[in-house]
């Protein structure tokens, strides 16, 4: 029987499983989910697949820079607890090698790759096993500049790439340490959608009707509070964290430095965290009784 993407994905979905290890058991039980499903519970995925439901908003941000290169990646479990555990951490260190040295496309591909003995996707599920909880690499990114890189970990919670035209070591490092702790959107003003800017002018507008003032000086109002605004989601307009008496714009222009591109990721970020309500959960369950 012809082993389809849709046919894998669906067993992904229900496992949490890797790519690989799906087709692979999809392959083995003849295209049968059902039975693929339980040969994976009988494995090392048999964790994996009971766990694939929960959320893994926890985790660590690693990166791993050498001359022109650097590399930033995020793997997620589900409490800090594990986030500090020694196999969590080797793992971690496993991922980040294999991506300086192989150089995958994606996450997919990365977690095919094979480390020692194994895959990728083959440790990942053994360590799931061991720690009990869900374990997830959700992304990673790998620069290569000709300029300077510059890069920051706060902790293991946030991780920056700023890349630079010009500028030095340590702008380029000053400048990924404000990039953490201020978060810009993008670079400048021309790079913010359209779309961005008319919701935060249908906002602003809303916002100033209130007033009862003229039409004019509504207009005038918006217009203050875009500029505001767009100062404070861009790296060049934010005032510089060392020094806030300065842009970063005005900082780069006394190095004669430009900023190309950064890359920020936060642990979790995006992710929906499920909230435990105890009063909800002792109610759902005297009503079951």
């Amino acid at each position: 029987m012809q082993i389809t993407a849709s046919l894998v994905k669906e067993l992904r979905e229900r496992t949490g499983a890797g790519m690989m290890d799906c087709k692979k058991a999809l392959q083995e039980a003849n295209g049968d989910i059902e039975a693929a499903i339980e040969e994976m519970r009988k494995s090392g995925a048999a964790n994996a697949a009971k766990k694939a439901g929960r959320i893994a908003a926890e985790g660590i941000i690693s990166i791993k820079q050498d001359d022109n290169t650097a590399i930033i990646l995020e793997i997620n479990c589900e409490t800090d607890f594990v986030a500090k555990d020694e196999n969590f951490l080797k793992f971690s260190d496993d991922v980040i090698d294999a991506i300086a040295t192989q150089s995958p496309g994606d996450v997919d591909t990365l977690m095919g790759l094979t480390v020692g003995d194994r895959s990728l996707e083959e440790a990942n599920q053994q360590l799931i096993a061991k720690v009990g909880e869900k374990i997830t690499v959700r992304r990673f990114e790998k620069r290569t500049s000709k300029g300077q890189l510059g890069t920051y970990l706060h902790g293991n919670r946030i991780g920056v790439i700023v890349e630079l035209d010009g500028g030095d070591e340590a702008l380029a490092k000053d400048l990924a340490m404000h990039i953490a702790a201020s978060k810009p959107v993008c670079i400048s003003e021309d790079q913010v959608s359209e779309d961005i800017l008319n919701k935060e002018k249908e906002i602003f507008s809303a916002q100033a009707a209130e007033s009862g003032k003229p039409a004019d000086i509504i207009e005038k109002m918006v217009t203050g509070r875009i500029k505001k605004y767009l100062k404070e989601i861009t790296l060049l307009g934010q005032p510089f964290v060392k020094d806030p008496d300065q842009t970063v714009a005005q900082l780069l222009k006394s190095a004669n430095a430009t900023v190309t591109s950064f890359l920020r990721y936060e642990v979790g970020e995006g992710i929906e965290k499920k909230e435990d309500n105890f009063a909800e959960e002792v109610m759902s369950q005297a009503k079951g009784a």
